[in-house]
């Protein structure tokens, strides 16, 4: 049996490169816009491209409307497709430039819609910036677990307005949104005092960071490691996390700021008293003007209030055994908290330096100026009183559970209300916890 020869029409296929998928796929687009779009447009399959390719179709059998779409797109009679190449000398209708040009143009054209369809809107990623900064903001006034609750809504829905998209610019902007988003429900876990996912949810962030290319959130998820490492009974590891984040170029004064003020707290819990005052002075003294996108563009939990830095030195002031700085400067955190509208007063502040200031008293022996400067402490809500809060509270528990206290009645009522206060916030968090590693699920 005599080889079949090739078909024109195999000719150009080859010569555009045009595979059978892709063949189908021009047909189809030329048959919307030749015949128009409708139910009965003429359409072909894959094994129908080759059998035409191999010249095994008569070209009278094809319907009027199917040899309008073919002579459309190769500007060829359909006689002369399904016929044998004409000689290489002969005057070949294989190649027409115009045509070449238009056909180039509309597939250029489609795969530029095709791109656009592959996208989100601007209103949308407007939104879910506002979204992730409103949270952020809303941080200090919220229970953990309500900013977890909403964190992790938005971390859904960041991803999956990742996965909607290929467009390189909105793909950097989500992952930046997404390693925030990370970062609050890291944060929001810590205070929550589930320790183990802080640090993955941490490292996540960073691993945004990094992947976007934005140094302020890397530095801010180390600042939250060092954090969990101090808390943990880690501090040589808190100073190596707090040290590695200010290596990151691109921080602002808020940024540097919180870190020296956390490298100043690990020092002062290993005992180096120079170290943590050294640290603790450049915090205080980090005045440069610089910003950045994250630490000051965003603010609120990513920023570092003067009530917070306040708030910190006292409690390195406790570390390094310097009452009467740590008094000054836990009077100074209450001082600047209370200045803030009751609505976005931070209660982890709040507790936090209500605690070291009680603390600092007890130093001194004042039991009774201890009990006052603990007043506020009481109407923090159970589900509001974070791991910082309840770890300075449960120091207060201890040094009261001294035996030099026993005997006395408001050593015993103060360590027994204050026992209460630490144990309804932990049995919150405990539940909190279980619920937290549901969500993670």
């Amino acid at each position: 049996m005599t080889e079949q020869p090739e078909t024109l029409l195999k000719v150009l296929c080859d010569r555009r490169n045009l595979g059978a998928p892709d063949f189908v796929a021009l047909f189809d687009r030329t048959a919307d816009e030749v015949v128009g779009k409708g139910t009965n447009n003429p359409t072909c399959s894959e094994r129908t491209v080759f059998r035409w390719r191999a010249g095994k179709t008569r070209p009278e059998s094809l319907s009027a409307d199917t040899r309008r779409v073919l002579q459309a797109m190769f500007a060829c009679d359909v006689a002369a497709l399904f016929a044998p190449p004409p000689a290489e000398d002969s005057q070949s209708p294989a190649f027409n430039l115009e045509h070449e040009i238009n056909m180039t143009a509309r597939d250029a054209q489609d795969d530029a819609s095709a791109t656009a369809a592959a996208s989100v809107s601007d209103t949308s990623l407007d939104q879910l910036t506002d979204d992730v900064a409103s949270l952020a903001r809303a941080y200090a006034s919220l229970p953990p677990m309500e900013v977890f609750r909403r964190g992790r809504a938005l971390q859904e829905e960041l991803q999956s307005q990742r996965d909607r998209t290929q467009v390189p610019t909105q793909q950097q902007r989500l992952l930046e949104l997404t390693g925030q988003a990370m970062a609050l429900l890291a944060a929001a876990a810590f205070d929550l005092g589930s320790f183990d996912n802080a640090r993955r949810l941490a490292r996540a962030a960073d691993l945004y960071g990094e992947s976007a290319r934005f140094k302020p959130l890397r530095a801010y998820a180390d600042g939250i490691l060092a954090y969990i490492a101090y808390f943990t009974g880690m501090p040589g590891e808190a100073v190596s996390k707090a040290r590695r984040a200010q290596t990151y170029g691109g921080l602002g004064d808020v940024a540097r700021r919180r870190l020296l003020a956390i490298e100043a707290r690990a020092h002062g819990y290993l005992g180096d008293t120079d170290s943590a005052r050294q640290a603790l002075q450049l915090s205080l003294a980090a005045e440069s003007g610089a910003r950045d996108d994250l630490h000051d563009g965003v603010g609120g939990e990513f920023g570092f209030t003067p009530e917070r830095l306040a708030m910190s030195s006292s409690s390195t002031a406790l570390l390094i055994h310097d009452g009467e700085q740590a008094e000054q400067s836990a009077r100074q955190a209450l001082d600047l908290v209370g200045q803030r509208p009751q609505a976005s007063r931070s209660a982890h502040v709040l507790g936090g330096a209500a605690a070291d200031l009680a603390m600092a008293r007890l130093l001194a022996n004042d039991v009774e100026g201890a009990a006052d400067a603990l007043t506020p402490l009481w109407d923090i809500p159970g589900d509001q009183r974070a791991t910082g809060v309840l770890v300075r509270t449960g120091q207060i528990q201890q040094f009261l559970a001294q035996p030099v206290y026993r005997s006395s009645t408001l050593p015993r009522e103060l360590r027994d209300r204050v026992e209460d206060f630490t144990r309804s916030a932990s049995t919150h968090q405990l539940s909190t916890r279980s619920a937290l590693l549901q969500l993670e699920a």
